[in-house]
């Protein structure tokens, strides 16, 4: 079949034999880790609704502002352009995009709680900066040391996850991550609603809370346990049964213990996990996990309606408040998404998820870009019926976003790497994801004025390509353990052609 693979854990090699239950302990480590994902959903919300503050604008930007009081119920695609302004936004994922290579060394040899630590430390520090900043340059900086916590949290958090989960429940135990990244996008939504109602400083409230989802990451860090993954890969086997037996809640570890041991001997004998990647055996991982899906997530253009949802909603005539309020609904819509997505995920798989969402997002872009096309005219007001239709299908195409490419984008990537190259290859994830969440960040709203409701038909013809990759190369990954996700390759019918049997995997792991 056409994009199958196999799910059947009779075909692994010790799957049958895991054992866990769920303990307090397991859930409370669950928990502190996916705050990680917090950050980044509480910048990417607090983003869009600062940078459409009056108070904000005039401050920082006050070309803009005039602009905007100018036409300020007009319906103007080019209210916004601006690349400094779009800067602001960018430079933090660019940062990113550097900072994960960092990581990667910092994941690989301390582990995966000590990057959680640093990335916390560094999105303190540039919270505190942004709210205290007087001109661009401090603002900037500041972007900067956020988007450095941001580098180091996304490259642990999602393999902190995916290793500390059981095989049959990791797809919900992932979606933490992105269920604290859609409650920092709504509750910053929720403040932009308010401090914009707070003058001339409720801006600097917006970016200065951003200081409390980083305080308690670091706090509740200290108490983290390190994955028996990092552990074993570390040669401190003793110490990662010991933790394995705790978070399983059973002292029948044995057999999943055995594959992390395996993992780790094949894990240290790699001195560059990064040109590992580059290995044939390692092609479908380089191809779907590092560049496909991390670069697809951002092109899907859900991201775009997610940075600027108020000044976009500005732009199409909607007034300061209704503009916010329409990025609430929004960002609520993302919430529920995610909620279906943990519920389902193990049930009826990725791939499904993938699909069956990408067919909907597809059709709603279409759908924006013909409205806009047929009744939106420069220069006059927005009809509030037509304002309501559009706000109903973004809020459609958000569902369909938040319960697919949005969780699965973190979730697929994080399990197809084998433990010698997972820490380089969650470095590729988070930069090539960061390198497109920067481009669309800096490149939206000069499209918008360009292109005008052409970028959405643009949206909907990569939305249909990456629905194809997924179609075609990924095989589905419910219920197979971390460290034999591998041996999907063996029986993929396009896969199998490049990797081969396995046998090369089998020899090496058997050399001193």
């Amino acid at each position: 079949m056409a994009g199958g693979g196999f799910t059947d854990a009779g075909n692994l090699k010790r799957a049958h034999l895991y054992e866990y239950r769920i303990t307090p302990y397991f859930i409370f480590a669950c928990i502190v880790a996916a705050l990680g994902g917090s950050l980044f959903g509480y910048d990417l919300g607090v983003s869009g609704g600062v940078t459409s503050m009056d108070d904000f604008l005039k401050e920082f930007f006050p070309k803009i502002y005039r602009r905007k009081q100018e036409h300020l119920k007009e319906t103007d695609y080019c209210k916004y352009d601006s690349q400094i302004l779009t800067l602001f936004t960018s430079s933090l994922y660019f940062a990113g995009l550097v900072s994960t290579f960092g990581a990667s060394y910092v994941t690989r040899t301390k582990g995966r709680r000590a990057s959680i630590l640093v990335g916390a430390v560094s999105f303190f520090l540039g919270a505190i900066l942004n709210a205290a900043a007087v001109n661009i340059l401090m603002l900037i900086i500041g972007r900067i040391l956020l988007g450095a916590g941001i580098g180091f949290g996304n490259q642990a958090v999602p393999l902190y996850l995916s290793e500390t989960a059981p095989a049959k429940i990791r797809g919900a135990v992932n979606q933490l991550f992105q269920l604290t990244t859609c409650l920092g996008i709504l509750v910053a939504t929720l403040i932009n609603y308010g401090t914009d109602k707070i003058h001339p400083w409720g801006w600097r409230l917006s970016l200065g809370l951003a200081t409390i989802p980083a305080v308690l990451m670091f706090v509740g860090g200290w108490f983290l346990p390190e994955t028996p993954n990092s552990l074993v890969e570390q040669g401190k086997l003793e110490e990662g049964k010991r933790v394995l037996i705790k978070i399983r809640g059973t002292p029948n570890v044995d057999a999943e213990f055995a594959d992390l041991v395996e993992a780790s001997e094949a894990a240290r004998a790699v001195k560059h996990p990064f040109r590992n990647l580059l290995q044939r055996k390692n092609r479908p991982q380089l191809v779907i996990g590092a560049l496909g899906i991390p670069a697809f997530q951002q092109l899907t253009g859900n991201n775009s309606i997610l940075f600027y949802a108020p000044v976009m909603f500005q732009s199409l005539g909607f007034g300061s408040g209704a503009a916010l309020y329409s990025s609430v609904i929004t960002s609520v819509a993302l919430v529920v998404a995610t909620l279906i997505s943990m519920a389902f995920v193990d049930k009826f798989g990725r791939r499904a998820f993938f699909l069956e969402a990408g067919a909907e997002m597809f059709c709603y872009m279409v759908v924006v870009a013909i409205t806009l096309a047929l009744k939106f005219g420069e220069g006059q007001e927005l009809p509030k019926g037509l304002g309501m239709f559009l706000v109903i299908i973004i809020c459609l195409f958000v569902l369909a976003y938040g319960r697919s490419w949005g969780p699965l984008g973190w979730l697929v990537p994080s399990e197809l790497f084998p433990l010698e190259t997972r820490s380089a290859g969650q470095s590729m994830v988070v930069s090539v994801n960061l390198f497109f969440t920067a481009m669309i960040a800096q490149c939206f709203l000069v499209s918008l004025c360009h292109l005008k409701y052409g970028i959405f038909l643009l949206f909907a013809g990569l939305i249909f390509i990456m629905s194809s990759f997924i179609f075609f190369l990924l095989p589905e990954t419910k219920q197979v353990p971390i460290e034999e996700v591998y041996l999907l390759w063996q029986n993929h019918w396009f896969w199998k052609k490049i990797v081969g049997d396995g046998s090369e995997r089998e020899l090496e792991a058997k050399q001193p």
